[in-house]
């Protein structure tokens, strides 16, 4: 199965190039091999060792948004399988949604939505938490390779530039103006949500390089490819992966889950607990993850974050945010919009 992890970073080493960077001393720094990366059969990359990939990038090309210009340059095609599925869509619909149906092969480092309406399109981003504690800068890196790449993969797919209507990121200051540019959007929010919102009229444009009976051939290979991927994971991590994707569908029981996974309730208990967890504190670190993003984007009032969060009364929220945070909700929203 194509490693997309040794893919990015051997994309990420040619551009550093450009950058008149030394890929020996990038990977050295790094703790990387460029034959391994160019091997199938070594290891899979650490976290570690990607994050210290996207820090000496930023260092050693002295350019503090090298993701944001990565992502501007990359062209989906560099992204192997995944890319050329995008590639020979029919329409940027379709393009979008096996970007966000797949995107997981490519990286953890945040979960894609897809939000429309009849008058535009919303692309979510939605943070891996844990992957931003681990480093923040080089969080703030992929983060803004993966906004500016999905935007500009879709130029050469069609005969006009996409101009955004909104995008949403953690961005102030004087490094602004530089992201007005690349993500084309003079309204960029700063805000602690991932979003690129762009006009419905996009949705159905046709894709110059469409072909239909490759694209078929393609989604065959990266389902199974997915199949694959999927197979390896550990159950607790793909039902994690499922609730923050379904997270506006609110948490569902047990039951629901195990139907979802095709195996029974007990059966899915029994191999939770193999691996150390139960299915209430995987909810319960979900629930904790999903509130402090939703207090954090200052767009929901505490009441709403309980409704979506699946709380039948604020009361049982407030309990449970005091449980993991030591505060109130409303205290910890306040406190927020102080900072």
């Amino acid at each position: 199965m194509q490693d997309y992890q040794k893919l990015l970073a051997l994309n990420l080493l040619a551009y550093a190039v450009q950058k008149n960077t030394s890929v020996d001393d990038l990977c050295s720094r790094s703790g990387l091999e460029i034959d391994d990366l160019r091997s199938e059969t070594k290891d899979q990359l650490t976290t570690v060792q990607v994050n210290k990939l996207w820090l000496n990038a930023i260092e050693l090309s002295h350019d503090p948004l090298f993701g944001l210009h990565f992502g501007e340059s990359l062209q989906a095609a560099a992204l192997g399988v995944v890319g050329e599925l995008i590639r020979h869509s029919r329409t940027i619909g379709e393009a979008l949604t096996h970007a966000v149906a797949f995107a997981h092969l490519i990286t953890d480092a945040f979960v894609m939505e897809l939000d429309q309406s009849n008058q535009s399109v919303a692309i979510r981003f939605i943070p891996n938490e844990e992957r931003r504690r681990e480093s923040p800068v080089a969080f703030r890196q992929k983060m803004d390779f993966f906004m500016a790449f999905t935007l500009h993969e879709v130029d050469g797919l069609i005969l006009r530039k996409m101009q955004p209507i909104r995008v949403m990121l953690p961005v102030e200051g004087p490094d602004l103006p530089e992201y007005e540019r690349v993500l084309r959007c003079r309204s960029i929010q700063n805000s602690s949500e991932y979003l690129i919102e762009f006009d419905h009229k996009y949705w159905d444009e046709p894709i110059l390089t469409a072909d239909y009976e490759l694209q078929g051939l393609l989604l065959r290979k990266v389902s199974a490819m997915n199949d694959a991927f999927t197979n390896t994971k550990a159950l607790s991590e793909r039902i994690n992966k499922f609730l923050l994707a379904n997270a506006y569908l609110g948490v569902p029981t047990l039951d629901a889950i195990a139907a979802n996974l095709n195996v029974s309730s007990r059966s899915l208990q029994r191999k939770l607990q193999e691996e150390g967890v139960t299915y209430q504190q995987l909810t319960d670190s979900i629930r904790k993850s999903l509130a402090l993003h939703y207090l954090q984007s200052g767009q929901y009032p505490v009441k709403e974050v309980s409704y979506i969060l699946g709380y039948n009364e604020l009361s049982a929220f407030n309990r449970a945010f005091r449980r993991w945070t030591g505060t109130t909700p409303v205290s910890y929203q306040r406190e927020i919009k102080q900072v």
